[in-house]
């Protein structure tokens, strides 16, 4: 039986749903792509990315030969994670996940430039959390 699957989310574009409860600390998929370098990984366009950095200094590129997975949206308060291992990137249900619910992430992206207000736009967050930052970037080292 099919726990998730890929709808039209409401967040933005599509996203990934869960189909049945997932609980808290259950794995849900791995993160799958194409492994670049983050040299290779410039020449993409980061206005739709689907890029995750590994620990080694790869990329995970979901964009190329990737899964379902890289159709979860960003949330400042997620209800999954993603966690590597061994060079792996696997999402994990972070609280108990109902049936019909959007899995989510934080994104917290990081970027090597001042973060202007016209970047913030540029990566505006459309989560509609309580607690929600205006932003998929990271704002702050070590905090999203």
């Amino acid at each position: 039986m099919r726990r998730i699957a890929v709808r039209h989310s409401p967040v933005h574009g599509r996203g990934l749903f869960a189909l049945t409860q997932i609980s808290e600390g259950d794995r849900i998929i791995e993160y799958k792509g194409r492994r670049v370098s983050w040299e290779s990984s410039e020449a993409v366009d980061h206005s739709h990315t689907f890029l995750f950095g590994l620990d080694n200094g790869q990329v995970v590129d979901g964009a190329q030969g990737g899964n379902s997975a890289r159709w979860i949206n960003h949330s400042c308060e997620p209800n999954a994670e993603v966690q590597e291992e061994e060079d792996r990137l696997f999402v994990t249900a972070l609280r108990t996940i109902e049936a019909g619910t959007e899995l989510s992430i934080d994104y917290g992206l990081q970027v090597d430039v001042r973060k202007t207000k016209a970047l913030k736009k540029l990566y505006e967050c459309r989560c509609r959390a309580r607690a929600c930052r205006g932003t998929m970037l990271q704002l702050r080292s070590g905090k999203s």
